[in-house]
């Protein structure tokens, strides 16, 4: 029988709805810290997840306040790339001592940045595989997959196995690995293929790749992605090309998170996908042009909205 866990999901959007609403749905008790507007709707009717195999309403508590995480011995933290010190600090006073904070981010450094802030709790990164979306207040949509891949971690009481295996009872495919570095950059490589072209053009996955030229272009990302990754010492797990391919054929009604956050007026974390990989390659001497251009015209779509004063959807 799995170990029952307290759980706090900090930065309640899309992916964190979904994996707390999968331990809330299998008995955990849970609680999803998120905007104002999510924790009323889901107060009054339950966290509605519409997935590929069921539609339900999970009853679970949320709240706007990051203090809400106290007591949690798992705190599942997905806020934004831009937000990971800001959020960490904001829940650093009221972490328990044993509590274990999973990482659950797009991008590849955020669990160091958030050791920089948490430096006296276990922080464990993890590697998110997850089509999702929020579809209203309090309505998390899931478009595909689903598993995670996390690193070796223990708190005073506390473990990554623990979690695993409550995970894996929950519905959620998870593997421990050691190296999970080099699955955040096999990931980071997904999204930078991906990320920004469906942003440009407000188009899902699978309708994506089959623009004119679109694949060489994805092709030409993809390799700069690996000479940077090579550059740094990153072993790069499984066959980069084949995952490439499998994301348009498993998730083809899915925008990128931000194509999502573009639509919606909000900054996107271009800077920690494509533009971490220009960052990377100035530092290393590895040509990035491909990632360069389409890191500006994301940051130009950006500026664009900032100056039009986009509202939220």
């Amino acid at each position: 029988m799995t170990q029952s866990l307290k759980v706090a999901v900090m930065g309640a959007g899309a992916v964190g709805c979904y994996f707390g609403g999968m331990l809330a749905r299998a008995g955990h008790e849970v609680v999803l810290i998120a905007r104002p507007q999510h924790v009323e709707a889901i107060a009054r009717d339950g966290l509605r997840m519409e997935t590929k195999t069921f539609d339900e309403h999970v009853r679970l508590a949320a709240s706007a306040d990051p203090g809400a995480v106290q007591g949690a011995n798992l705190v599942l933290f997905s806020v934004k790339s831009t937000d990971t010190e800001s959020a960490g600090a904001q829940i650093r006073p009221h972490l328990s001592a044993d509590a274990l904070v999973l990482c659950l981010q797009n991008g590849v450094d955020n669990a160091d940045r958030l050791r920089t802030v948490l430096p006296q709790h276990a922080v464990a990164a993890a590697v998110v595989y997850v089509a999702t979306e929020m579809a209203g207040p309090g309505h998390v949509k899931h478009h595909g997959r689903g598993e995670l891949v996390i690193e070796p971690a223990s708190s005073a009481s506390f473990s990554s196995e623990v979690v695993a295996q409550a995970l894996i009872a929950a519905g959620v495919p998870t593997e421990i690995s050691g190296n999970v570095r080099g699955a955040l950059w096999a990931k980071l490589i997904l999204n930078c293929a991906y990320n920004a072209v469906s942003a440009i053009a407000q188009l899902p996955y699978g309708k994506t790749v089959q623009g004119e030229g679109v694949k060489d272009v994805m092709r030409d990302v993809v390799a700069e992605c690996l000479a940077v990754a090579k550059a740094e010492g990153v072993q790069v797990p499984g066959d980069v090309d084949a995952a490439v391919r499998k994301i348009a054929e498993t998730m083809p009604s899915q925008f990128s998170s931000t194509a999502q956050d573009l639509a919606r007026g909000k900054r996107s974390e271009i800077d920690y996908l494509n533009g971490l990989i220009v960052q990377r390659g100035e530092a290393l001497g590895v040509a990035t042009p491909a990632n360069r251009v389409l890191w500006a015209l994301v940051k130009l779509l950006e500026g664009q909205q900032s100056a039009a004063g986009s509202p939220a959807r």
